[in-house]
């Protein structure tokens, strides 16, 4: 038999759920605020204390005290209540709609608000603006990019290749292959100034350009280690060749799975023909607009940040030579990219987006 007093039900609406599940996916808000977005988002999917604890460290009193915050004040009452001091000098309605301008609206001819512009529009000073998008987690300076697969096979593909990340295959190689081309070989006009004690950097605005190459590189998942080859152009004759360099590098014994993007030259009729006569080699293709699932996209970026984008290059030669030597250190000390994504979660996260899409678009 139930004793004490039942439970007031949490009943959301759809931009209520909405905003909550923004919120609990966030990997920028503060911790405290996401979890007590995640407490009421299991409560009114009916979830009891001892199932919420299960997931959320938090104790059974705090489980009453959000839930009852978010019923009196909605998403206001999640965040902390002020600490002591001067009394605050904006009321709740104030940050309500300040939020929903920041939300729904823009400014006049412009593509979004600063904190000036919305401060003068909000009747209220800069630094209370930044204080309330930054406890609300909102940047109207920033986007974020994405592009949906209109790949048919999308789902199918996306199992296969998380498939091999979690479960990589006994007495093979799993290798994640793609080329990096037009590295420009950049040397600056007028020598670099180096850092010191309360200055960064210094380097000129404008550069002369060496010429290009093309990175050809292959990344074992298990190891983290890569294989590479620059290259003048990134035509099928060059990727068959980086081909050949994998097959004399990959021991014998070893099955080969290359996960590779759909470019046209991975497709050549050459490619293929090369691929039927090595039959240890197996293809698997990300799906159209999905190279964020190929691991050697991490790996070019590492690199990128690392050694290319502030380098300084007198040759083409130099920038191979260099690269080499990012190569070799990188190898010496390699550790593998954690993969933790499963195929059902990146399925139901596109599911999530393309609903969000449907819905704005009403």
């Amino acid at each position: 038999m139930r004793t004490g007093r039942l439970r007031r039900p949490i009943v959301l609406s759809q931009q209520g759920a909405r905003d909550l599940n923004a919120i609990a996916s966030s990997r920028s808000m503060p911790y405290d605020l996401v979890t007590r977005a995640k407490i009421v988002l299991m409560s009114a999917q009916g979830l009891s204390n001892r199932e919420i604890a299960a997931k959320v460290d938090y104790s059974t009193q705090s489980f009453a005290l959000w839930r009852k915050r978010y019923l009196e004040r909605g998403l206001a009452g999640l965040h902390d209540e002020l600490r002591a001091g001067r009394p605050r000098s904006i009321a709740d309605e104030q940050v309500a709609e300040l939020v929903r301008r920041t939300l729904q609206t823009k400014p006049r001819g412009r593509t979004q608000w600063s904190v000036r512009s919305m401060a003068k529009e909000a009747a209220v000073s800069a630094s209370t603006v930044q204080r309330i998008w930054s406890a609300f987690g909102l940047q109207p300076h920033r986007q974020s990019h994405f592009k949906i697969s209109p790949d048919p096979f999308f789902v199918e593909k996306v199992r296969d290749i998380v498939g091999l990340y979690l479960n990589p295959p006994e007495n093979a190689m799993v290798l994640c292959v793609d080329e990096k081309s037009q590295i420009q070989a950049l040397d600056r006009t007028q020598p670099v100034l180096p850092m010191g004690l309360g200055y960064v950097e210094g380097v000129t605005h404008d550069y002369v350009r060496h010429g290009t190459l093309t990175l050809f590189a292959a990344l074992d998942i298990v190891s983290g280690k890569v294989l590479t080859k620059c290259k003048k152009r990134h035509r099928h004759q060059e990727f068959l060749s980086f081909l050949k360099h994998i097959d004399a590098n990959v021991p014998r014994d070893l099955e080969v799975h290359l996960v590779v993007d759909n470019y046209a030259t991975h497709k050549h009729p050459r490619i293929r023909r090369w691929l039927t006569a090595h039959p240890r080699f197996h293809v698997h293709l990300t799906p159209t607009y999905a190279s964020w699932l190929n691991q050697v996209e991490i790996w070019f970026n590492v690199i990128t940040q690392q050694a290319i984008r502030r380098g300084t290059f007198r040759s083409v030669r130099d920038l191979a030579t260099k690269i080499d030597l990012f190569v070799h250190s990188h190898n010496s000390e390699a550790h593998p990219f954690v993969w933790t994504a499963t195929a059902d979660s990146i399925l139901a996260k596109v599911k999530r987006l393309c609903q969000y899409i449907s819905e704005t678009q009403h």
